[in-house]
């Protein structure tokens, strides 16, 4: 770590250290003695920079510190399992693991990543029971988008549908699964719209 700031270093192997009890932003600053939080906010940019940090910007405890750098590979959170089917997990802030993932497979900032896992048959063939969804954090989405969504409780991935006034969730899978029709009478949200979907079938 020769490339680092002796309070860098010093940062790092707080977060290594307490990794699975995260320190609060106040506690790091006393252990490293550093009075400025704009000080140590450009101190932990620059850990992330040198790819020796990966941060989640909505979560200061969820982090992933590397022993090596390697800016060809990202990490990116897995929530759970999405149902490709009618009912899901309900996805939460807390993420089951972080998942190796090439830099180049991403055309927006990793920053803005999620993962889940399919399960179901209702979006074949584009998507199967196993496959690695990436998708792209947002609570909106165009009109044929694949978005991860939330149905009254249940995590799913559909088609949207967006004709007028007339909002429905697709499934690829049309000769098993009817349209879902989004009424005032559902909970329904978008989670994000689907990016990438990595196949291991």
């Amino acid at each position: 770590m020769k490339s680092l700031h002796p309070k860098q270093s010093k940062i790092l192997e707080l977060l290594k250290v307490n990794s699975s009890s995260p320190l609060t932003m106040k506690d790091l600053s006393s252990e490293v003695d550093i009075d400025s939080p704009g000080v140590l906010y450009h101190h932990l940019k620059q850990l992330e920079k040198k790819g020796y940090l990966k941060r989640n910007p909505n979560n200061s405890k969820d982090y992933i510190v590397l022993d090596t750098p390697d800016n060809n590979i990202v990490y990116i959170g897995k929530y759970g399992d999405a149902q490709c089917g009618p009912n899901g997990l309900m996805l939460d802030g807390n993420t089951q693991e972080h998942i190796p993932i090439a830099s180049s497979l991403l055309r927006f900032p990793s920053s803005e990543a999620f993962i889940v896992v399919a399960k179901g048959d209702s979006m074949e063939p584009k998507i199967s029971a196993g496959d690695i969804i990436i998708a792209k954090k947002q609570n909106s989405a165009e009109h044929g988008d694949i978005v991860v969504c939330t149905l009254n409780g249940n995590v799913i991935v559909k088609k949207y549908v967006s004709l007028g006034n007339h909002l429905s969730l697709v499934s690829l899978n049309q000769e098993k699964y009817h349209p879902i029709t989004i009424g005032t009478d559902v909970d329904f949200s978008i989670a994000g719209v689907v990016k990438n979907i990595l196949s291991y079938n």
